[in-house]
């Protein structure tokens, strides 16, 4: 062959090599670029398949492959035989190979519920729910927490968490009460920040777009859009009564600030605003998230949100797909019944009732994603972050964020002397109480299981156990569940901790119209309080019946479990609702503003006050209420337990 002939040759090569560099997986092209490049060359099946998420039960290689699914998530407390990190990792390498063995390999997206750390693997860092967090008044905080959440879940494999929940809960009978930072719309928005620290933070914030910084960071999911937490009589899925300024004034502002710190996707909530399912409101979705906040993420629905567009659910299942479809719903939470969602948005399409603009325009946002955080460049889990799971100065900052949450009501009768704090060289303690020595009942709903459940469901340190930790040797720690009156007076006790609240509970099954102490909490606290000083923690999800046992109590604190009782400053401030006994009218209780009274928060039914943002300053020997919604001011001389 002459040299005539070498370089064409060579050029033909050349062109070979270029051409079989897609543009879609090319790392170093512009995202919108490889967006552009990869949607014209998917089939109707494909980008179907990008806009469904099943769950792990029903998902394997097979499926992965012939589906095209773009997502998989555990339901609460679905979890890989063992719930070991190995299995967790296997199970996803498994599924992420289906997806990466189709013709145009485009990776799956697995999310999870990890709402209070990484909660439904045994031996993660649990955080106090976001009722606790509320308390701290405190984004950096709320940051940090983001972030050790993050490595956690990425130790696992997993890539989303469907996190936080910015809801405004208006009312405590509400089952997802603690779910809500607060009532306070402000508090709300900026404990945002917990977003910077699930996907990192944004140099230059582009507003609308999605942004997660690397592998050891997840997609965000602020939910539930939007109004979840305003339902009438605080019944889950619920009526949302209000009209518009007032719904984007408490309940969508904080959506604002999630959507500004880059929030990858939103979760539409099942409730309803003024009438119509939120999962069936185009004007809500499309027309004011999308196009007004220019949210530019996916928005996905809840679980089998489309289902229950109808009431009974899954009634017309095909006008569900089709209504909320048409809404603006990207990615739709199917779980199970995937063939038939599958087999009828491709009928809807092909007969014109879904156009291809708004299919395009669904993978297009799912696309943006998995371009953003970095999934179709490195798709597979990186087996050395199993390092950070549970660790240790993750569990640092959980002990940080509980002391944080408590809130110290009272401390001494009147005329006493407080009895905070504690004497750790007391001769006799006794401990009573269901949750004192129960860490399922400590940790509440959403850990483990969806409902949550008693006993040593995950590794801590019950109450018991901490007090026992921290007194002298020498001291006698009596422990006894449901004491009667006579035991304690027999014991002669320096003093004791009873540690009483509410079973875990989660969504639905959490609404309460009566919100009591239950698990024989009252007979506890008047059986031992009447003989000796006690201390009372209540260890709950929003405000309960406390007042007429107050006068029982030398002390009294509200919030999630206490495991740190001395050395440490009480900055919190209460979170929750106003109530007001003059409320109560005709068997109904009706909810009023905090706006309409300032600084006040009134018990369920029986009037007894406390100011909101309370906290009880024991050198002053009164109640005080912090003003200022910035942590960095607590209460004036701020109690030392």
């Amino acid at each position: 062959m002459g040299r005539g002939a070498a370089f064409p040759l060579c050029l033909c090569l050349f062109v070979t090599v270029v051409a079989s560099l897609d543009v879609y997986k090319d790392p170093s092209q512009d995202v919108e670029a490889r967006i552009q490049d990869l949607l014209p060359r998917m089939t109707l099946a494909e980008k179907i398949g990008q806009m469904t998420q099943i769950e792990r039960t029903v998902s394997d290689y097979k499926v992965m492959q012939d589906y095209f699914i773009g997502s998989v998530l555990s339901g609460g407390g679905s979890v890989p035989e063992g719930n070991t990190l190995e299995a967790w990792l296997d199970m996803i390498d498994e599924l992420q190979a289906g997806s990466l063995s189709t013709r145009l390999q485009i990776p799956m997206i697995y999310g999870i519920d990890a709402v209070h750390g990484h909660n439904t693997v045994k031996g993660a860092t649990i955080f106090p729910h976001n009722v606790g967090l509320g308390c701290t008044r405190d984004p950096n905080l709320l940051k940090k927490i983001g972030a050790a959440t993050a490595l956690e879940v990425r130790a696992t494999g997993i890539q989303y968490a469907f996190s936080p929940c910015i809801a405004t809960c208006r009312d405590p009978r509400w089952g997802r009460c603690y779910e809500s930072y607060s009532e306070n719309t402000d508090i709300v928005r900026s404990l945002t920040d917990i977003i910077l620290g699930l996907q990192g933070e944004p140099a230059n914030r582009t507003a609308g777009f999605p942004f997660v910084a690397d592998s050891s960071k997840v997609a965000a999911c602020a939910k539930h859009y939007v109004g979840d937490g305003g339902t009438t009589r605080g019944i889950n899925e619920n009526n949302t009564v209000i009209d518009y300024e007032g719904l984007v004034k408490i309940h969508m502002a904080p959506y604002f600030d999630a959507i500004a710190k880059g929030v990858s996707t939103v979760m539409v909530s099942f409730s309803s605003w003024n009438g119509m399912k939120m999962h069936a409101n185009k004007y809500l979705v499309t027309e004011v998230l999308k196009k007004r906040l220019n949210f530019q993420g996916f928005v996905i629905s809840d679980w089998e949100g489309l289902d229950r567009i109808t009431i009974p659910p899954f009634a017309n299942y095909t006008y569900s797909i089709l209504s909320g479809i048409s809404a603006g719903i990207d990615m739709v939470m199917v779980p199970y019944n995937f063939r038939t969602f599958i087999l009828e948005i491709t009928r809807l399409v092909n007969e014109g009732f879904i156009s291809m603009e708004r299919i395009d325009d669904a993978v297009t946002r799912i696309l943006r994603v998995k371009f953003l955080m970095g999934l179709f460049d490195e798709p597979y889990p990186d087996r050395s972050y199993t390092k950070y799971f549970g660790a240790e100065d993750h569990k640092v900052l959980a002990r940080e964020a509980v002391r944080r949450s408590l809130v110290l009501l009272k401390n001494g009768k009147e005329g006493d002397e407080p009895l905070l704090p504690l004497n750790k060289s007391a001769s006799k303690i006794i401990v009573a109480g269901s949750h004192a020595d129960d860490i399922g009942l400590q940790c509440g709903g959403w850990t483990m299981t969806w409902q949550g459940k008693s006993g040593p469901i995950t590794t801590g340190t019950s109450i018991l156990q901490a007090v026992k930790n921290a007194v002298r040797p020498s001291t006698e720690v009596v422990y006894e569940a449901h004491p009667r009156s006579g035991f304690v007076k027999s014991q002669g006790a320096d003093y004791a901790i009873v540690v009483v609240g509410e079973p875990p509970y989660a969504e639905t099954h959490g609404d309460n119209q009566e919100l009591t102490i239950t698990l024989g909490g009252i007979p506890t606290i008047q059986n031992v309080c009447r003989e000796v000083k006690c201390l009372v923690i209540l260890v709950s999800g929003r405000p309960l019946v406390v007042e007429p046992y107050l006068p029982l109590m030398d002390a009294f604190k509200g919030g999630p479990v206490a495991d740190e009782r001395r050395r440490y400053q009480l900055r919190p401030s209460l979170p929750i609702r106003v109530w007001c006994e003059d409320e109560y009218t005709a068997g109904e209780l009706l909810t009023v503003d905090p706006e309409e009274l300032i600084g006040s928060f009134f018990s369920y039914v029986v009037g007894f006050r406390l100011p909101f943002e309370i906290s009880y300053c024991a050198k002053e020997e009164n109640y005080s209420a912090s003003s200022s919604l910035d942590s960095t001011h607590p209460p004036a001389n701020p109690t030392l337990i």
